[in-house]
């Protein structure tokens, strides 16, 4: 398989409404995380990190010079990768002792990286899956249901939406009704665990809350964005067969 170089690693978008999309090209869509970048008056927002085999803020200028709150929409290893590269980390308290000393079992990444097929082209370096490791990152903000994060001109309030992990978050900005979903909510096929009748429990109780938000726009940790009519069409689908 073809080795990636540091700079081609990262690809960016802008898009509407002051955000810059970030994403790892040559991670296999189903895996590759969403990174976005809201730029704020007084400070800026980074919503989840990728998954770190290479410099986030060497590669992205924008990430950098800054102040900017690097938050966690959840700890799978594809969301948190860069986290230790940020001064200001947040993350919901269900997590934090996972951002805090991540491993590869308590954050999938023994699931998902013990081999090279999650890419298309292949990190650079002297990449090996096995080797591949998170580094700490404590929060040194908790984002339970209900805080806000500010970035001076725009508020973003918290929603804490269990289902997928337990400390699973997203950020939703009432004036303009725009959400950040993390992996609650996206428009692919949805990871989650069937059997599991007790996280079933709570994310068709994560997406019921969902169902009655006003939403414009949803940014999800996977596939492109949507728009609020195609978000309740996705969450219409799982509670047909999950909500009995």
């Amino acid at each position: 398989m073809q080795i990636a170089t540091a700079e081609t690693w990262y690809e960016t978008r802008t898009l509407a409404d002051g955000v810059t999309w970030v994403f790892e090209p040559h991670i296999k869509e189903y895996y590759r995380c969403n990174i976005w970048h809201v730029r704020g008056r007084d400070r800026d927002l980074l919503i989840d990190s990728g998954m770190g085999v290479v410099s986030l803020r060497g590669q992205i200028p924008a990430l950098s010079g800054r102040p900017l709150l690097a938050v966690a929409s959840h700890t799978h290893f594809d969301h948190i990768g860069t986290h230790h590269e940020f001064a200001e980390r947040a993350v919901h308290p269900a997590e934090a002792e996972i951002l805090a000393h991540p491993s590869r079992a308590n954050t999938v990444a023994d699931k998902y990286v013990a081999d090279n097929a999650i890419f298309t082209q292949l990190p650079p370096g002297d990449w090996q899956p096995l080797r591949y490791e998170i580094p700490p990152a404590p929060p040194t903000q908790l984002l339970s249901e209900g805080s806000r994060v500010d970035t001076g001109d725009r508020s973003f309030e918290v929603f804490h939406l269990p289902g997928h992990s337990p400390g699973s978050i997203a950020l939703y900005e009432r004036a303009t009704e725009i959400l950040f979903a993390g992996d609650v909510i996206y428009d692919g096929p949805l990871a989650y665990d069937a059997e599991n009748r007790a996280e079933m429990q709570e994310y068709v109780a994560s997406m019921k809350r969902l169902h009655e938000l006003p939403v414009r726009v949803v940014h999800g940790g996977h596939y492109p964005s949507c728009d609020g009519d195609r978000m309740q069409l996705i969450i219409r689908g799982f509670l047909d067969q999950f909500d009995r």
